[in-house]
C-alpha cells in the first residue's frame, strides 16, 4: 500500500555517514523520498517545522547530551505534529526502551539490522496509518503486556471519548462537531488509540474495545 505521493522523510541520527547511506537505501524506492535530516533533538524539531514530512525515521540516542532523547523527540513530534508519523530505527532493542517508545508516540520499532526492503516497508506502513515492528521489538511489546503493562490501559479519558463515538459509526467530522475538537485532532486521537489497542483498523479498535470492556 503506497501513499499517493512519494513518503516525505527526515532521517534524524547523529552519526551523518549512517544518515548518508539511509538516504542512499531509502531514495531508490519509488515511493520513499528523504527531504530533509538532523542530527539532534533541537535541528530536528526545526527540520519538520520546515519541511512536513509525512514520516520522520528517529534513532533513540542523540547528541544532546540526554539518554535515549529520541524518546523525548517522539513525544515532542506527537504532541506538536500529529500528523507525522514516528519509526524509530536504533541499536537498541530493550523491552522497557520499545513500550516507552510505543508510550511517546512511536507507531514502528526496528533495528537497525533489518533489510532494506523491511526497512521500506515500514517506512510505507507508518505512513499510512499502520504499525511496524519487526519480530524482536513486536516480542518485546507482547512480553511487557503480559508481565502487566498493557498501553490500552493508558487510554486517556478523551481516547475513551472517542472511541464510544466510533463505535456509534460516526465519522471523522461528527465526532470533532460533537467534542468540538478539529478533524485532524480526532484523527491523532483515533492513531493513538490504534497504537495502543495493537490494531491496524478503526474497526478493529471497536471491536477489541468493546471485547475488553473498553467502551
Amino acid at each position: 500500500m503506497t501513499t499517493p505521493h512519494p513518503i516525505r522523510t527526515v532521517l534524524v541520527d547523529d552519526h551523518a555517514l549512517l544518515r548518508e547511506g539511509l538516504r542512499a537505501l531509502l531514495d531508490r524506492s519509488d515511493d520513499v523520498t528523504v527531504v530533509g535530516e538532523a542530527g539532534s533533538f533541537d535541528a530536528a524539531m526545526a527540520e519538520v517545522a520546515l519541511v512536513g514530512p509525512d514520516v520522520v525515521v528517529v534513532d533513540l540516542k542523540l547528541t544532546t547530551g540526554a539518554d535515549y532523547d529520541g524518546l523525548r523527540l517522539i513525544g515532542e513530534l506527537t504532541a506538536r505534529h500529529p500528523e507525522v508519523a514516528t519509526l524509530v530505527l536504533t541499536t537498541f532493542l530493550d523491552d522497557d526502551l520499545v513500550v516507552r517508545a510505543v508510550r511517546a508516540g512511536a507507531r514502528g520499532y526496528v533495528v537497525k539490522d533489518v533489510d532494506t526492503t523491511e526497512l521500506v516497508r515500514a517506512v510505507r506502513a507508518v505512513a499510512t496509518g499502520g504499525s511496524a515492528f519487526d519480530p524482536r521489538s513486536a516480542t518485546s511489546v507482547l512480553r511487557t503486556m503480559a508481565a502487566g503493562h498493557d498501553p490500552a490501559s493508558e487510554l486517556t479519558d478523551r481516547e475513551r471519548e472517542v472511541l464510544r463515538h466510533l463505535s456509534r459509526g460516526e465519522s471523522n467530522s461528527q465526532i470533532g462537531a460533537a467534542l468540538f475538537i478539529s478533524e485532524s485532532t480526532v484523527k491523532f486521537h483515533i492513531r493513538n488509540v490504534i497504537r495502543k489497542l495493537g490494531v491496524s483498523r478503526r474497526t478493529d479498535a471497536v471491536y477489541v474495545a468493546s471485547k475488553r470492556g473498553l467502551i
